[in-house]
């Protein structure tokens, strides 16, 4: 049981972001885990920096795209985001079924908190998902690829952040 939870979320490491491969024609991508880990080095510094709840915002992150390793990563716009919710919502379902009752419960509440994006430490998560994109389009900008082609990525995360302080950086990621 737990096993398959630990494959399903080691499968991360193989799934590639989709948004690079679609926008920029990278061929080798940095893969969801990858950006995952990214996320959860942003999270503990920003969470232990700013007095939030670390532990609940490193697992929110650890889960936000958990599904990912079934669903793949699916580029906004290939299906509505409706049908994108259900589809996480019932693929997070079965894979947290893999775990004892009391963690399903856990984090099966994580996962709405995030989805619904109602308290603070789910709305930081979602702000730190654009700021770390904005963090790798800036290092694909630097290795040459065209910044351009990355100006979407740059517009998204510059239109869903509005923590000072991660505008901050935001800028500052810009600026390198």
């Amino acid at each position: 049981m737990i096993l398959d939870f630990f494959h399903t979320a080691a499968n991360l490491k193989k799934i590639p972001r989709q948004g690079w491969i679609d926008k920029l024609s990278i061929d080798n991508p940095e893969s969801v885990a990858d950006h995952t880990f990214s996320m959860a080095i942003m999270g503990m510094i920003f969470s232990d920096l700013e007095n939030y709840n670390a532990e609940k915002i490193l697992k929110i992150i650890l889960l936000h795209d958990l599904v990912e390793s079934i669903t793949g990563d699916i580029p906004q716009g290939q299906i509505s985001s409706e049908e994108k919710t259900a589809l996480e919502n019932n693929v997070m379902k079965k894979i947290l079924n893999d775990l004892p009752l009391s963690l399903q419960k856990q984090y099966g509440l994580l996962w709405e908190e995030y989805q619904s994006n109602h308290s603070k430490e789910a709305k930081m998560v979602h702000q730190l998902d654009r700021l770390e994109m904005a963090l790798q389009a800036k290092i694909y900008s630097n290795e040459g690829h065209s910044k351009e082609k990355l100006d979407s990525f740059f517009n998204s995360a510059k239109n869903e952040i509005n923590d000072p302080k991660l505008l901050e950086l935001f800028t500052k990621i810009l600026d390198k």
